[in-house]
């Protein structure tokens, strides 16, 4: 079995608690494989053989290996995921004194977790943080992970609400606080976050401007099972499928063709940004791509229609104490591989023609493939794929592979999915 690619995983998840910080590590993997990296402010061009990437604002990157023969004859091979989970993300002025003088940090939900999978865990501190820089409108961007459990968000106990196992409504400003500290003095809670970060940066706090941070679950990802046949691990949606992507183009063997991973931000929250797949990145990075190597408009259009690309975004696998939940007849289980996802009312992108391309393509990996279909009465979400093709006129299919606990602290996954998919995406790359 190729235990490689799930140690890869473990350390990506381990070194990825946040989008700034799986972006950072992303980039990390593609420079150790040859990639370089371009900046937008700058010309892109796409040459025969060249491997490069670039990134939108420190949050979603694009990595491209571009193919020896023009994207008008070739069109662009795509696979999508994005960087973001659902989280805790801390508010400005963050410090709460509370009686006996502890100190809570005031946040605000990301997305949309399990809250109370978030109760009595070792959390830490994570994100982006902004510094002072030449100009106002040159500042300086560095990531933060502070790596030793520093917060807890405590449940209250059973004494005081005998009724909590039978359901337990949470207020997300009072109930899903986090405690970071203990003082003698009020004033000791003062910029007690912002002298925290200044210290873990190794600068003052004068020159903190302004951060993006959110908790993350210091508890390492991890395989169980009686033969390790699942892994444990937060922000497994949609950090596994980006994982998979970016592994799949550095080994990718497909010389023509322009091969793209696109790792998108803020798809837990509409994908209405400008890192998000909602933004015109993408698009106007292909027609760039295209400009570069000669194409005309209608060449670039062209080329749209050659094009294929793969969303991938995490399915919800059979749990086996909910049989109700699901499809009577298309529920995907652990290990079943990875799932086509198909929904009447067009929430996905997925039709039978890009259905059975994806088929194809799993066929000829070796690899399992299972469909995911919502329950009819219960409604189903949508992702990448349709956003995408609202923004550029591609054929394609949203696929993923199948979750327990989606969106809880912990995710669950199937160690053989990953590996399919992973090989799936290298054959579609090859």
């Amino acid at each position: 079995m190729e235990t490689k690619y799930i140690d890869s995983l473990l350390r990506f998840m381990d070194n990825s608690p946040c989008n700034f910080l799986a972006v950072e590590t992303i980039k990390k993997i593609l420079v150790d494989n040859g990639f370089k990296e371009k900046s937008l402010t700058e010309k892109l061009t796409a040459m025969p053989g060249e491997k490069f990437f670039f990134t939108k604002n420190d949050s979603a990157v694009f990595a491209v290996k571009v193919g020896h023969k023009p994207v008008v004859e070739t069109g662009f091979k795509i696979v999508a995921a994005h960087s973001d989970s659902p989280c805790f993300r801390i508010k400005p002025n963050a410090e709460m004194c509370c009686d006996g003088g502890i100190v809570k940090l005031n946040t605000e939900v990301y997305g949309g977790p399990i809250l109370y999978t978030w109760f009595d865990r070792p959390l830490s501190i994570a994100g982006r943080v902004i510094l002072r820089g030449k100009s106002p409108l040159e500042v300086i961007s560095r990531t933060i992970k502070i790596n030793r459990p520093l917060l807890q968000i405590s449940h209250l106990a059973i004494h005081f609400n005998r009724a909590v196992n039978e359901g337990n409504p949470l207020s997300k400003q009072k109930d899903m606080l986090p405690i970071i500290a203990k003082v003698n003095d009020e004033f000791e809670a003062d910029n007690m976050l912002l002298n925290l970060v200044a210290q873990e940066l190794g600068v003052t706090i004068d020159q903190i401007l302004d951060f993006d941070l959110i908790l993350y679950d210091t508890t390492p990802a991890c395989t169980f099972g009686l033969n390790n046949e699942f892994i444990s691990s937060g922000r497994l949606d949609d950090l596994s499928m980006a994982h998979a992507a970016v592994t799949a183009i550095t080994e990718a063997t497909d010389d023509d063709s322009t091969c793209i991973a696109a790792i998108f931000d803020n798809e837990e929250t509409g994908s209405g940004t400008k890192q998000g797949a909602g933004s015109p990145v993408l698009a106007n990075a292909l027609n760039r791509m295209a400009e570069s190597q000669g194409c005309n408009f209608d060449d670039y259009c062209v080329a749209l229609q050659k094009t294929f690309l793969i969303s991938a975004d995490n399915a919800h696998a059979h749990h086996p104490n909910y049989n109700e939940k699901y499809d009577p007849t298309s529920h995907p289980t652990l290990g079943g591989g990875p799932c086509i996802k198909i929904n009447a009312n067009c929430k996905y992108m997925s039709d039978a023609h890009s259905a059975a391309i994806f088929k194809n393509l799993c066929d000829e990996a070796g690899s399992p493939c299972q469909y995911f279909v919502n329950h009819s009465d219960v409604a189903g979400g949508s992702t990448l794929g349709n956003i995408l093709t609202g923004q550029i006129d591609i054929e394609g299919v949203d696929v993923g592979n199948p979750l327990l606990a989606m969106h809880s602290i912990r995710e669950t996954a199937s160690v053989t999915d990953h590996i399919n998919m992973i090989n799936v995406f290298k054959t579609f790359f090859s």
